[in-house]
């Protein structure tokens, strides 16, 4: 028996999911200061970058040198994006302790993203599955466009399930369900995330929340009623896929950082920190970011009136 509270763990995705769609173009140094003050603030898990083709995402291309000048800490694990195995070689060349792919649930979508339909992205993951683990590296696996698709309107829970059932069969270390264009409800990402467990029995299950239409934070307290214990967020909710039309930001660190704590679960993270480089990252960017608990800070002390 403990009393202590059950943690929900938060993968910090600023530095890649976050800064790769902002308009602002950050130094290796501004990106490297990033991660020094997210890690700390109590994070254990950060994707520092992407080594993907620098002409499809120009602002991962010093994804080397970031990662060549980040603390290095027993506590912190560095994770990666990668699309194909050169993509992994790259990665582990640099010292990621995880590799991060992607299989779009959806034909056109994958086609326009992935440039590769959903079956050749599946055996692409095989291909990264297979090239991370011998190299020593964690693994996590996600499935993007899981609740909508910009091409193709609403998936169908079955199509992303049929990939969830294909995934289990490489027993990567994580997969994750992406609401990538920002339209899943709670009760939709709660059947879901159930749907997933049953497929995946001993895979541990992440939700990625994109914020476009305000759900993002309803999602993430329906996925943790759903069982699920991992989470994607980006600080000050920047970010999102530069491929989906009209994309905005992810769902903000501090904002779940915030609801955990309030529902009664421990992050690990120091919420006043997070705050502080939420801001401090606005005047990086040059422009607000979406956060409200960054404006609002955390629950507020009693006060006498006045």
């Amino acid at each position: 028996m403990t009393d202590q509270p059950e943690r929900i763990h938060l993968v910090e995705v600023a530095p890649r999911d976050g800064l790769q769609a902002d308009p602002a173009d950050l130094s290796t140094a501004q990106k490297v200061e990033l991660i020094e003050r997210l890690a700390a603030a109590g994070h254990t898990r950060i994707e520092a970058a992407s080594f993907v083709s620098p002409r499809a995402v120009p602002k991962m291309a010093d994804a080397a040198e970031v990662l060549a000048e980040v603390p290095r800490s027993s506590h912190v694990s560095y994770s990666a994006l990668a699309l194909n195995a050169r993509g992994v070689e790259r990665a582990v060349e640099a010292g990621v302790d995880e590799v991060c792919g992607v299989v779009v649930a959806t034909e056109t979508f994958s086609q326009a993203n992935q440039r590769a339909t959903v079956a050749e992205s599946l055996q692409r993951w095989r291909d990264i599955s297979d090239a991370a683990r011998a190299a020593g590296a964690k693994t996590a696996v996600i499935v993007a466009s899981a609740f909508g698709c910009p091409y193709e309107g609403r998936v169908d829970p079955a199509q992303v399930l049929d990939i969830v059932d294909e995934l289990a069969q490489t027993q990567p270390d994580e997969i994750a369900l992406a609401d990538t264009i920002g339209v899943g409800v709670p009760n939709r990402v709660g059947d879901l995330f159930a749907g997933a467990a049953e497929r995946a029995p001993g895979i541990a299950l992440r939700g990625h929340f994109h914020n476009t239409r305000n759900t993002a934070l309803a999602n993430t307290a329906a996925a943790i009623d759903a069982g699920v214990r991992v989470f994607d967020t980006s600080v000050g909710g920047v970010g999102g896929c530069p491929f989906a039309p009209r994309a905005t930001g992810n769902v903000a660190t501090e904002d779940v950082v915030y609801l955990a704590h309030e529902m009664g679960y421990d992050t690990g993270l120091d919420l006043d920190a997070l705050i502080e480089t939420s801001q401090w990252l606005e005047g990086q960017l040059g422009h607000g970011v979406p956060s409200l608990v960054a404006k609002a800070g955390g629950f507020p002390q009693p006060r006498r009136p006045s």
